[in-house]
This record gives structure tokens, C-alpha cells and sequence, in this order.
């Protein structure tokens, strides 16, 4: 926090901090398609990938999600619609509600077999993975397999991947890594989910 000076001192602060971030971004020019993971046990982390997923339509660009896990969810953002935008559900549910270890096997497989086809669009810019790190987690497919996948990819595609528990691994091999952390829940104080908020 900086802390409260009078206006002359503040505006010498300011020059010179704005010089060092005009460096800092002058030096900071180039550009690629970056792998993106939020993780951490604090709420936001879809969230956060939806807000990034809103910002590339905006900005023409196509986009695909593959949502795993939550295919049977009634979900608000997977009634989004957009020509620019494709969406695909894998699942039936959190892995506690499902029960059937081999379904949830064959869910995560057919999720992951969309992604590596969304990957292949040469027009597609954005890709969402939602709940990946999950089906990793769970050793529902092999970190190896999608860690080859990732770097396969065409240089100029964002992918971001969302859940709790992202692999060591994964982590290693992003460009960008956001972690939420829990300060406080509703849930715990006896409040359920809900629209708008969780979805």
C-alpha cells in the first residue's frame, strides 16, 4: 500500500514507478498461446476462466469449452450462446455422486478425446478445459498423456484448465498458474449454492 504523501511527492513516486512499468512492458512484446491453470480450494476458479472465456468473445475469437465432470449439472454459462463458441459436457457429476469408477473412466476419456479435436481446429483461439485438473486428480487419465497433448498444441491457442488439485507436473508446464485460496465460504455457515454464484 503506498502510503499517503502530499501531491508532490506523489506525483515523483508515480513518474518514476511509471517508468519502470514503461520498461517493464516495453520489454514484455511477445505474444503465444499460453496454458492457463487455476486451481487451489477456493471458490472462483471457473469463474475466473469464464470471465477470460467472455473476454475472447468479445474480442471475435472462437472459443470451445470441454466441461468435465459436471455433464449433468444444470449449469447457467452452458446455456450460453454464440456462433463463435462450442460446448461440450463430459460426465455425470462429481465423482461422490457418480459411484462407478469405470464410467467416470469412460467420461473422462471421451472428454479428453473432444479436447485433443477441439485442439486440432486450426481456427479455434481459445479452449476452456473446466474441472480437468479433477479427472487428474482422480488419475482418470494419465498427466503424462495430457501433458503431450498440451505441447502438441498449435502455438497461437489458449488453453485454460480449471479444478482443484492440479498435478505438480501441470503446473510446471504452464505459463500461467492462479491458485484461489479459501478465506471464507457461505457454505459453511449453512448457505447452499447458489444462481448466479456457483450456477
Amino acid at each position: 500500500m503506498i502510503p499517503k504523501t502530499d501531491p508532490e511527492t506523489h506525483r515523483r513516486q508515480m513518474a518514476k514507478l511509471k517508468k519502470v512499468m514503461d520498461a517493464k512492458v516495453a520489454r514484455a512484446s511477445g505474444a503465444k498461446g499460453l496454458v492457463i491453470v487455476h486451481t487451489g480450494g477456493g471458490k472462483g476458479k471457473t469463474t475466473a476462466a469464464l470471465g477470460m472465456l467472455l473476454r475472447a468473445l468479445g474480442h471475435g475469437m472462437k472459443c470451445a469449452v470441454v466441461q468435465f465432470v459436471k455433464g449433468d449439472m444444470a449449469t447457467a454459462e452452458a446455456l450460453l450462446r454464440s456462433p463463435l463458441l462450442t460446448w461440450d459436457r463430459c460426465g455425470e457429476g462429481y465423482t461422490w455422486n457418480t459411484q462407478d469408477r469405470q464410467r467416470d473412466l469412460d467420461h473422462a476419456r471421451a472428454g479428453w478425446e473432444l479436447a485433443l479435436g477441439r485442439m486440432a481446429d486450426p481456427d479455434l483461439d481459445f479452449l476452456l478445459l473446466d474441472e480437468l485438473n479433477i479427472v487428474l486428480a482422480h488419475d482418470y487419465l494419465p498427466v503424462e498423456e495430457v501433458l503431450a497433448g498440451l505441447a502438441g498444441k498449435r502455438p497461437g491457442l489458449h488453453v485454460v484448465i480449471t479444478g482443484r488439485g492440479a498435478p505438480e507436473a501441470l503446473v510446471e508446464a504452464a505459463d500461467l498458474v492462479t491458485e484461489m485460496k479459501e478465506i471464507k465460504h457461505p457454505f459453511k455457515a449453512g448457505i447452499g449454492a447458489q444462481k448466479g454464484i456457483e450456477f
